[in-house]
């Protein structure tokens, strides 16, 4: 690097975005896919997607509370692992209440930035 050029640091990458919005969403809250990728920049319709690519990079024992986020219906997305039963014990735990379907009332715990 040439004397006197600053080095522009790298930007953040997708996932250290996705991470620290769900890091900013409180206990008892939740957020849906959509809203993670909008307000963590990530664009397009495919957005949702990639927030659910970056909460499963997660190391194990990672302190991001990926159990806060849900999808556009209020469900948990189902998996091919039993981490549905555990993503709603964790939101339980945080008061978040499930109707008999379910689903989590958005109006209610939805997360308002």
């Amino acid at each position: 690097m040439p004397a006197g050029r600053a080095r522009t640091p790298a930007p953040d990458n997708r996932n250290q975005r996705v991470w620290r919005t769900v890091m900013a969403i409180p206990a008892g809250c939740v957020a849906t896919y959509g809203q993670v990728a909008s307000l963590a920049g990530v664009p397009g319709p495919t957005g949702p997607r990639q927030v659910g690519y970056a909460l499963a990079a997660l190391a194990d024992g990672a302190s991001v509370p990926w159990q806060r986020v849900v999808n556009a219906r209020g469900q948990i997305s189902a998996r091919d692992t039993p981490g549905g039963c555990r993503q709603r014990e964790l939101l339980e735990a945080e008061g978040v209440f499930f109707d008999l379907e379910g689903r989590i009332d958005l109006n209610r715990y939805g997360w308002q930035p």
